[in-house]
């Protein structure tokens, strides 16, 4: 039986031979590790000893607190464990997505699989920047996983959100930039720091700042919400952020959500925005293929997002494919190591 024999249970891969959970949301207590790739809130839990970067165990302090055993990596660096007897070995390699985020790449008797987390192949400012290697089998996230998320290039989708931030201010008006706390907030500050802006930030965001200083991250100057008012400067708050009332009763107050989902014409007005910028930290449709391709595996499993899209567009570029998230309909079993035992996710 293989080693890296792969289950998938209700919200994650589980390696049972090396007992190995790969981003649980599920508290585990038991003797079994959880790799945790990041610190979004989607791939975090409260666990019992957890293998991950620096920087993601100083945000999961600041997120879900503390409390576990942490084994706490360098990347490149291969570190030697054991599960009843078995040994393997994991490497972080960065992964592009935020601060900290980490692929794993794991190798036991002879054969490598590589974990991606969520990615982003072409990184940002706010991020270190993707490395990829080859493996044997490779799970990868797929949240862009159609043809229609092809993003434009970084440098036009920030120039589009300068002049947003210049229009509004220039007309007496307070553009709001809204974007997730950790990750694209930090990108938005770093991309627009040298553009002469006055910033004011929610506290959330400087929470993560604060995390980010600590390994080394420079930011420009800028104020909290509660502490300033907010004229003449460019906000940056979470989308789901409560504002003070003063604030965000201001009809001068003009909206831009920043996300991959701006794609999709209807993101602007389901978020009722005055605009939308497709700025996304995760891969696009063609660097999920790009990066398949670099890591040239022999089997894939793919999961989040789009699975069963992309795991059809892989087979037909002739690559062995096959959803792990979510069934798929109509298709023959692959060979290979999967082996999945516990309900599947819809």
């Amino acid at each position: 039986m293989s080693a890296l024999r792969i289950e998938f249970h209700r919200d994650a891969p589980f390696l049972p031979e090396l007992g190995l959970w790969l981003d649980s949301r599920d508290a585990k207590r038991g003797e079994e590790r959880v790799f945790v790739s990041h610190a979004h809130a989607d791939h975090l839990g409260r666990h019992r000893e957890v293998i991950l970067s620096e920087p993601t165990h100083l945000l999961m302090n600041v997120r879900v607190g503390g409390g576990r055993l942490a084994h706490v990596l360098d990347f490149r660096q291969p570190a030697p464990f054991e599960f009843k007897g078995r040994r393997f070995q994991i490497t972080l390699l960065p992964a592009g997505h935020i601060l900290g985020s980490a692929m794993a790449l794991i190798e036991c008797d002879g054969e490598s699989l590589l974990y991606t987390g969520d990615f982003k192949l072409h990184g940002g400012l706010a991020a270190e920047k993707c490395e990829t290697v080859e493996a044997d089998c490779l799970i990868m996230e797929t949240t862009f996983g159609r043809k229609q998320y092809r993003f434009p290039p970084v440098g036009e989708t920030m120039e589009e959100i300068r002049k947003f931030c210049r229009r509004r201010l220039k007309k007496g008006e307070t553009p709001a930039l809204m974007a997730y706390s950790l990750g694209k907030s930090q990108e938005l500050l770093l991309g627009l720091k040298d553009d002469g802006f006055q910033f004011v930030v929610h506290p959330s965001v400087n929470d993560m700042n604060e995390v980010y200083r600590e390994c080394g991250v420079a930011f420009p100057r800028y104020a909290l919400i509660r502490d300033r008012r907010i004229d003449g400067k460019v906000l940056i708050c979470p989308p789901s952020a409560k504002l003070p009332v003063n604030v965000s009763s201001d009809d001068r107050l003009k909206k831009a959500v920043i996300s991959g989902w701006a794609v999709d014409r209807g993101c602007q007005y389901r978020h009722k925005a005055d605009a939308a910028f497709p700025l996304s930290d995760h891969s696009d449709f063609d660097e999920l293929i790009e990066f398949v391709r670099r890591v040239n595996p022999k089997r894939i499993y793919t999961t989040h997002g789009f699975v069963s899209d992309f795991a059809w567009t892989l087979r037909d570029l002739g690559f062995n494919a096959q959803a792990l998230s979510e069934p798929e309909q109509m298709t023959l079993e692959l060979p290979g190591a999967l082996n999945v035992e516990d309900e599947w996710v819809d």
